[in-house]
């Protein structure tokens, strides 16, 4: 065997490891899931009859009210995100709007979620948004706006301005020239962005369980009702854990290349 054949498998090796690694605590947690409960958490992977017991009981009616709140809160985050971030991008990459804009869109992204949840709250509270719906995705599209932007603005000013004069000379509207020539030539960017904010929101957790109760409170939310006074159920939650990831790896799985492409593409110019 060669020397660049032995490297290769050294270094195939060390990204199975490293892979495997990575996705060991969601190995864990689904198999976790179909332990005893008094089983969790001891280590030996096949050393136990598998059981249902765990998601009989996750799977209640409740559960699926609180799925419904995730899929609507998910659902119009990712509407309103889009329908306010693509054209605040396009403003930003052909300046007209601010440039300072850009830069304040991306400062709102390092902003620690804790420093800001007392005002949040207080101003929901006295706007009568707190466990409602709509105060869930006014709260997660705020988020998701700036992430668009810093995404897909980057997209939009690889695009020559040249190629936008052309579409007016040829009779086209900036409205068409935006919709038939700008937009389909950024989708992956749009696809990424996208992506990275449904995983956002379905996730979330901190603002969730500050301001919902019951009406509007997500998946997340559902599962920390398993952390009682009387200890933690384990099962239950690595059960529920289970079924809260199944979306959003399922959508990855399939999108995989546009996000790739999308998230490299889009940070370097040629």
């Amino acid at each position: 065997m060669s020397r660049r054949k032995v490297v290769n498998f050294i270094l195939c090796a060390l990204v199975v490891i490293i892979a495997l690694l990575w996705c060991f605590p969601i190995i864990y947690m689904v198999i976790s899931s179909f332990k005893p409960e008094e089983q969790v958490g001891i280590f030996g992977f096949f050393n136990f009859k598998p059981t249902l017991e765990n998601y009989q009981t996750v799977l209640a009616p409740q559960f699926f009210a609180f799925l419904k709140n995730s899929v609507v809160v998910t659902l119009l985050t990712l509407v309103f995100t889009l329908l306010l971030a693509v054209p605040a991008s396009y403003a930003i990459a052909y300046r007209v709007a601010p440039q300072g804009l850009y830069f304040w869109f991306v400062s709102t992204t390092f902003l620690p979620a804790i420093a800001v949840i007392t005002p949040v709250y207080l101003i929901f509270n006295n706007l009568h948004l707190v466990d409602t719906v709509w105060g869930m995705v006014i709260l997660y599209t705020g988020a998701g706006v700036p992430m668009m932007v810093w995404l897909v603005t980057n997209y939009f000013r690889e695009i020559p301005f040249e190629l936008l004069e052309a579409a007016t000379v040829d009779g086209a509207t900036k409205l068409q020239a935006f919709f038939r020539i700008l937009l389909p030539l950024v989708k992956n960017g749009l696809l990424s962005g996208t992506l990275l904010v449904l995983i956002l929101t379905w996730n979330e957790f901190f603002f969730a369980i500050t301001i919902t109760y019951t009406k509007s409170a997500t998946l997340p939310v559902y599962m920390s009702k398993y952390m009682t006074q009387q200890g933690f159920f384990w099962g239950k939650m690595c059960a529920t854990g289970t079924l809260i990831v199944i979306i959003p790896i399922f959508l990855g799985f399939f999108a995989q290349k546009s996000l790739v492409k999308g998230l490299t593409a889009g940070g370097v110019k040629g």
